[in-house]
């Protein structure tokens, strides 16, 4: 459509200035020249920062291509939309975890089972696969699963409720291809929750008392099943054996591994990014290429452009499961408390194995060689956990095979060392890694400034706000400021764990008001909430897409999230289909008539 007499370009930019993103779309569809100013950058720039809310030192997603499309984005890639909900639990659902090819996903419920849905479905929808109760091993409920790296076994832990402290857990793996149980090994306490360090091998807990106010964390390497053909092989190694003092522990274990840190998915530094740029320019001019998007694509295609664009708590898993097993402490003197310290101190002084000297020093983690870290949450002033543990593990420590002490171990070396602690100044309540193993991102409650603590049982008041960190592992400092929106309520002795989780783009997260959110992992905001009818105590994004999100409730429901952008694919592909069919049946019919084959 032609309209006239033409305003000039500038005068009509400067009135598309003064309008909204969704009306500025709408006047382009009135004439061919319109189009054309309704598609102009700087528009599309002043639009996205003052859209989004987003300071204009920010510089644009390195990967981008133009503020139009980056806004787009924003607006329609986020897993936003509620398009299922699944009730098949009976209680409160605590996490979720995708497979690594994403075409699964598990649950884990205060129901004490475990289910597995499949994600394939062609009608789009999820549906449910197998569902396992573990009320028969005596267990209280499951509260964390995760896939193997190969996606065979599936790995699950809960709380046990046999003759033991109720801070007890287990650990359970099992088979995909039959659902059959492989193997339990204990985990004490259960919040250590265990994990998975290659396709055959995960990492357990136990914890022994060594005073009132003392003790020590024991990491176990334990083989998912024993072969047949051999039952001299160890099937148990221990890895390490760290000392805590004031009534810590080690907690909520994971792993990652540095392969990928000189090459992330995002470099979340805007001056790395800017010299990454630079570089990559600097090596693509001597052979004249042209530019591509810096790192990764980030989804969206062309045909796109064509399309709609008006698209536009009682008994849970607790971060503080040793509280109910250190009530007793409580009632200890001051002078009690500080004099065990004083000796607990020295006992791990004169009794620690060294740090080693090709893995421990700061600026060496994750740079050289392919490097495999051991990261807990732990703690040196109190029993609430606030600070994040490092430890290498090296790769004659992968298998169970081999010495089980270690022969590099002395008489007097009891504990080993850790080989570095981020301090958090916070009750730590939820831990992620970034898909490239780059970024460790972690929900804190903050502690007062400048609070001091004097009496390990009694920590500091935490925040209701949720402190979103982001850690670089490579250089172990925290980049820029945390993200927060996300809030809780509980205190100190009953605030539980909520689990996050990261994609390429996105990170997000439960809350205690009733809510997730995602964030932009670039820009630093919240792009969506999602609501539940209780607290959302785990999220998912899939491996395969991240248009697609799970949220987990203690309302019973898994609810399933998709984007705008992929329910209106969803819609059109009948359509596309239909189209392909009739051109193809033209076709055939035109070389019949040809007489050609």
């Amino acid at each position: 459509m032609e309209c006239g007499p033409f305003l000039p370009d500038i005068l009509v930019l400067e009135i598309f200035q003064y309008l909204p993103h969704d009306a500025v779309l709408r006047a382009g569809l009135t004439c061919r020249q319109w189009l054309a100013v309704s598609r102009d950058e700087f528009l599309w720039r002043a639009l996205f920062y003052s859209y989004y809310r987003i300071p204009r030192t920010v510089p644009r997603h390195p990967a981008a291509v133009s503020w139009y499309k980056e806004f787009r984005r924003l607006f329609d890639c986020i897993p936003c939309v509620e398009v299922q909900t699944l009730r098949e639990h009976s209680d409160q659902v605590l996490h979720l975890a995708f497979s690594h090819q994403g075409h699964r996903f598990s649950s884990c419920s205060k129901d004490c089972t475990v289910k597995l849905w499949d994600t394939e479905r062609h009608d789009g929808n999820i549906s449910l696969v197998h569902s396992s109760s573990m009320r028969h091993f005596n267990w209280g409920y499951t509260q964390f699963s995760q896939f193997n790296a190969d996606d065979t076994l599936l790995l699950v832990s809960g709380v046990y409720l046999g003759l033991h402290h109720s801070c007890s857990g287990e650990i359970a793996v099992l088979s995909l291809e039959n659902y059959t149980l492989l193997s339990r090994v204990r985990n004490k306490p259960y919040d250590v929750f265990g994990c998975w360090l290659n396709e055959t091998h995960l990492i357990s807990g136990n914890l022994h008392w060594i005073g009132n106010m003392t003790s020590c964390s024991v990491l176990w390497l334990n083989k998912a099943f024993q072969d047949l053909e051999s039952e001299n092989v160890n099937v148990v190694k221990r890895l390490f054996k760290i000392q805590n003092i004031n009534a810590s522990t080690i907690r909520t274990v994971m792993v990652a591994h540095c392969r990928r840190h000189d090459d992330p998915d995002l470099l979340l530094d805007y001056d790395a990014q800017s010299k990454a740029r630079r570089e990559q320019g600097l090596r693509q001019r001597p052979q004249q290429e042209p530019h591509r998007p810096l790192l990764f694509d980030l989804g969206t295609s062309e045909s796109e452009d064509e399309e709609d664009e008006t698209g536009l708590r009682d008994g849970r898993c607790r971060g503080t499961s040793a509280v109910s097993d250190l009530e007793h402490l409580k009632q200890l003197e001051p002078g009690q408390v500080a004099v065990e310290r004083q000796v607990a101190q020295m006992m791990g002084r004169a009794h620690t194995k060294a740090p080693d000297s090709d893995g421990t020093e700061t600026s060496e983690l994750g740079e050289g060689e392919d490097k495999t870290y051991l990261l807990f949450t732990t703690g040196s002033l109190t029993y609430s956990p606030h600070q994040i543990g490092i430890k290498r593990i090296k790769p004659d420590q992968m298998t169970t095979c081999g010495p089980v002490l270690g022969e590099e171990r002395s008489d007097d070396e009891f504990f080993d060392s850790l080989d570095h602690v981020i301090d958090i100044h916070g009750h730590i309540i939820g831990m992620g890694l970034s898909p490239d193993n780059r970024y460790l991102y972690v929900n804190s409650r903050a502690w007062p400034t400048g609070c001091i603590i004097s009496d390990p049982m009694s920590p500091p008041p935490i925040a209701e706000e949720i402190d979103l960190h982001v850690i670089d592992l490579k250089s172990l400092r925290e980049e820029r400021r945390s993200l927060r929106a996300h809030r809780a309520f509980t205190p100190n002795d009953e605030c539980f764990f909520i689990f996050l989780d990261v994609s390429r783009d996105f990170v997000a997260s439960g809350a205690e008001d009733k809510h997730g959110y995602i964030w932009d992992r670039h820009y630093n905001i919240c792009l969506a909430r999602l609501a539940h009818d209780d607290v959302v105590n785990s999220v998912a994004f899939s491996p395969a897409d991240q248009e697609l999100l799970l949220s987990a409730s203690d309302d019973a429901t898994v609810k399933v999230w998709r984007s705008p952008r992929a329910l209106r694919l969803a819609r059109n592909a009948p359509r596309t289909r239909r189209r392909v069919g009739l051109l193809s049946n033209w076709l055939q019919r035109g070389c019949g008539l040809n007489g050609k084959p």
